[in-house]
């Protein structure tokens, strides 16, 4: 089923460090308790953490890709990420956004192969279609090799003026095997006229899926949040290190939270692409009504969303 070619220079980084607590009801109800999205089975039998990862095996090598957690969740992906090497679980002491579990993941992986392209996914997504959706982010890969100074993003051909998700209006052709075109304008959970006017604009929802080399995106935070970089660089030589936990846990009691969407990609667009992704249908599962919509459209009626 895999469809990739080993490519030593393809990585991975699948965040699941969220704590998810705008679904906290939903997940209650089928687990007994305010379970994180990621590790809860929404949609089938597994868990959303689960499915990522079988969803990106398809193009990257399983050894290849990193896991961000935080500490305070283990109990719920202890077993569900049991087959992950040790190397590969990159362990947050606690949920300070996506900036900073972003960041130590790159980290970790500029010092195992400071050269390498990653993908970063993150994990509470429904993909109708994994195998075409791993062919569009090999897409953004080639895009990525061609023009190495670019940060590719996944923009999904938009159904409803969906006033919750984040948009991406397109710009000029960059690059046009993929096709990839520039990123002009962020419009972040717009109001339903905005969103209707995007729409009918030709923008797309912004997936969130990113592909980069991993010194784009280093870079890029360097210059967005230098003072979040330079806590991280203090404590670089500590990682892979038996040194590591202790530094990550001192490190992570004083930097603030941070988004790599809001504080990196939207306050220094540089370089950015987008890649159009047709024919797929796709949801950010952030909100119960979602979940509910994507169930329904499937045809499945699970006990725990019974009226």
């Amino acid at each position: 089923m895999k469809f990739y070619e080993e490519n030593q220079n393809r990585c991975a980084i699948i965040l699941a460090g969220g704590d998810g607590t705008r679904l906290s009801e939903v997940t209650r109800r089928i687990t007994g308790e305010a379970t994180p999205k990621q590790f809860c089975p929404l949609i089938g039998s597994t868990s959303l953490v689960e499915q990522t990862r079988l969803r990106v095996s398809l193009a990257i090598s399983e050894h290849r890709v990193l896991v961000v957690v935080t500490r305070t969740h283990e109990r719920h992906y202890r077993d569900l990420l049991n087959g992950i090497l040790p190397e590969n679980l990159v362990i947050q002491p606690k949920n300070r956004g996506t900036g900073p579990a972003i960041l130590y993941a790159l980290l970790r992986l500029s010092k195992a192969a400071p050269d390498a392209c990653v993908a970063v996914f993150p994990s509470d997504h429904f993909v109708s279609d994994d195998r075409e959706f791993m062919r569009q982010v090999d897409l953004a890969f080639d895009a990525v090799g061609s023009r190495p100074e670019l940060t590719a993003l996944l923009g999904i051909t938009p159904h409803a003026a969906e006033s919750g998700y984040g948009w991406i209006e397109p710009g000029e052709l960059v690059v046009r095997r993929a096709p990839l075109f520039r990123v002009r304008r962020f419009w972040e959970k717009p109001a339903s006229d905005v969103a209707g006017e995007l729409l009918r604009a030709g923008c797309m929802w912004n997936s969130f899926v990113m592909v980069a080399r991993v010194s784009t995106l280093i870079s890029l935070i360097m210059v967005a949040l230098p003072e979040l970089f330079a806590s991280f660089s203090r404590i670089h030589d500590l990682l892979g290190t038996a040194r590591e936990p202790g530094g990550i846990e001192r490190l992570y009691e004083r930097i603030p939270s941070a988004s790599f969407s809001d504080e990196v990609l939207e306050r220094y667009p540089i370089n950015l692409g987008v890649l159009p992704v047709h024919g797929i249908e796709w949801s950010d599962l952030g909100e119960s009504q979602r979940v509910t919509a994507v169930l329904s459209r499937l045809g499945i009626h699970p006990e725990w969303d019974a009226a």
